[in-house]
């Protein structure tokens, strides 16, 4: 600790007397000061110990002690020492009256104690207790690093809890809370996650402090008390524009060098932990890449054998693939496949909700990167294995089923279609469509990746943000239908009889209708239309000629089925 008064007081060579303030005298010394001014407040900051001869002072008058040690007292300083022997022969009463009046510790300093002894003393103090606290942020961070290398993350906040006699809690990209220690520091961490929002608001590094002593900290404070009594200090993890995770520090003071020693390690060793380099990540990646291409060409056992245990049992038990685009890219291989024809999209010109907006803020607004980070923050607070590998404008996941990514990969998108009026519409260019396959195994990858692409092309054509292929099966397939070209093959297929019945001649549209939904059966068809069998059957008749086409093909009976529901779901 630093020096105090009373250590000075103590120290045998210096033979200080304390003339008034004995009370005070625990008073840590920031340094010493010698001045013969009549007023040396400006000159200070605050701690010093200020030493003088009187000189300039009237020492025996009562008032202008009084207005002297008064604005010291003001001024911060930690204690007055009063040389004797110099100008007055014992300590001035004026002087030790008004000491003990504003409880300013007074110490009288004898001739043959010069007043460089005194520095000197403090500025050894000084020097050996900054020497412990370096000593002892060495072994802090041997420890932290020891512990980080053994039990990851949650035995270096264990450690860390340790060294400021506190407690530590870690907080991933989201902002949620992934380890505390001692786990009791739990329930506090939830109460400031508000502040960890603001804090990944602001240009990474940043610092912020809340609770008790709010303004003590290097960065911001709000001066709030969201942890009790504590005084926090919340610092950003991560080496890019945005945070990637914070840390929170919790104490019932502000911290000393030894302990901001131990708490700057931690950081550095944090961001080491949560940000991997980026030959690292690259690497991963492109073992991912590997994996994923030998999933694909039915080869399971070469993709275990080069993920080894990367990826965990991700690859044995049940997955689901993701795959996920913006909205132009998606249009655009719709385009390509079908020969530029136009698709609806319908529904543009969205926002992203507030929901997603916290996501979004590490991608600058990608929407498909902002899910990237959303699984593998999942990932990471779920403990869950993921396989996430961008291909292009595309975005590939491979995911447990039933498992935390698959939810909030499910979260994520309804948060992104919920700006969009609660229509999950993806029409604008820059939104995002996502297709989720049903749960498959190692060897049926390829008919995986084919589900969600066949999801991520009905997502499109639907103006919806996300589909699950299990849903398709569910529903009917009419709705797969509600495209521009579809809608013009119905219209032309159906137009001839359309414009008979416009005539007045029959009702040809109708009574095909019915026919067809009775499967054929004259009497049953009739008896709807409330027409007499023949009849019916002489409609049917003007129908296969109108249209050219013969009603016992199976195939023309089809298409007149859907081209009619396709008109219908139009009307």
């Amino acid at each position: 600790m630093p020096p105090t008064l009373a250590s000075l007081v103590h120290h045998s060579a210096l033979k200080l007397t304390v003339r008034a303030g004995g009370e005070r005298l625990d008073t840590p010394v920031r340094w010493v000061h010698a001045s013969e001014l009549t007023d040396p407040v400006p000159y200070m900051e605050g701690g010093e110990l200020l030493l003088i001869t009187a000189l300039k002072l009237d020492a025996e008058d009562p008032d202008a002690m009084r207005r002297y040690v008064k604005r010291l007292v003001g001024a911060g300083v930690a204690g007055l020492g009063f040389a004797v022997g110099v100008h007055y022969e014992e300590t001035p009463k004026a002087l030790v009256d008004a000491a003990e009046g504003e409880g300013l510790p007074l110490l009288e300093v004898p001739r043959r104690t010069p007043f460089l002894a005194i520095s000197k003393a403090v500025s050894a103090a000084i020097a050996a207790d900054q020497y412990r606290a370096v000593t002892a942020g060495f072994a802090a961070q041997r420890e932290l690093t020891k512990q980080a290398l053994s039990d990851g993350p949650e035995g270096l906040l264990t450690a860390l809890a340790s060294q400021v006699d506190g407690w530590a809690a870690l907080y991933d990209a989201s902002g949620a809370v992934v380890a505390t220690a001692p786990e009791w520091a739990g329930r506090r961490a939830a109460r400031i996650t508000a502040d960890v929002e603001k804090l990944r608001e602001r240009a990474a590094p940043a610092s912020s402090v809340v609770g008790g002593g709010a303004g003590d900290g290097d960065g911001e404070g709000d001066g709030g008390d969201a942890s009790g009594e504590d005084r926090v200090e919340l610092h950003s993890l991560g080496t890019g524009r945005r945070a990637r995770a914070a840390l929170a520090v919790g104490t019932a003071a502000a911290l000393g060098t030894a302990e901001r020693y131990a708490v700057h390690s931690a950081i550095a060793l944090l961001t080491l932990t949560t940000e991997r380099s980026r030959s690292l990540y690259a690497a991963e990646q492109r073992i991912g890449a590997a994996v994923l291409r030998m999933l694909l060409a039915g080869q399971p056992d070469h993709a275990r054998g080069v993920a080894g245990d990367l990826y965990g049992g991700l690859l044995d038990a049940p997955y689901r693939m993701i795959l996920a685009e913006a909205a132009s890219a998606s249009a655009g291989r719709a385009r390509a496949r079908a020969g530029d024809a136009d698709t609806d999209t319908d529904g543009g010109g969205a926002t992203v909700s507030a929901e997603a907006a916290a996501a979004l803020a590490d991608a600058g607004g990608d929407l498909v990167a902002g899910l990237g980070e959303v699984v593998e923050s999942a990932a990471a607070r779920s403990g869950e294995a993921v396989l996430v590998v961008p291909d292009g404008e595309r975005l590939v996941v491979l995911a447990a089923d039933r498992g935390a990514v698959v939810s909030a990969c499910a979260q994520y998108a309804e948060a992104v279609g919920g700006a969009q009026g609660g229509g999950e519409q993806a029409g604008d260019e820059d939104e995002l469509v996502v297709g989720i396959s049903a749960p498959a195994g190692p060897i049926a990858a390829g008919a995986a990746y084919k589900q969600a692409e066949q999801a991520l092309s009905v997502a499109r054509r639907r103006g919806r943000v996300l589909v699950e292929h299990e849903d398709l099966a569910a529903g009917s397939v009419v709705p797969l239908l509600a495209d521009d070209a579809v809608r013009a093959f119905a219209d032309g297929l159906l137009r001839p009889l359309f414009e008979h019945d416009a005539t007045g001649r029959g009702d040809l549209v109708a009574s095909l209708r019915a026919w067809l939904s009775r499967h054929g059966q004259w009497d049953a068809a009739a008896a709807d239309l409330g027409v007499h069998r023949h009849t019916l059957r002489y409609r049917m008749r003007r129908v296969e000629e109108i249209l050219g086409r013969s009603l016992d093909d199976p195939d023309v009976r089809m298409e007149l089925w859907l081209a009619l529901k396709t008109t219908a779901s139009a009307e």
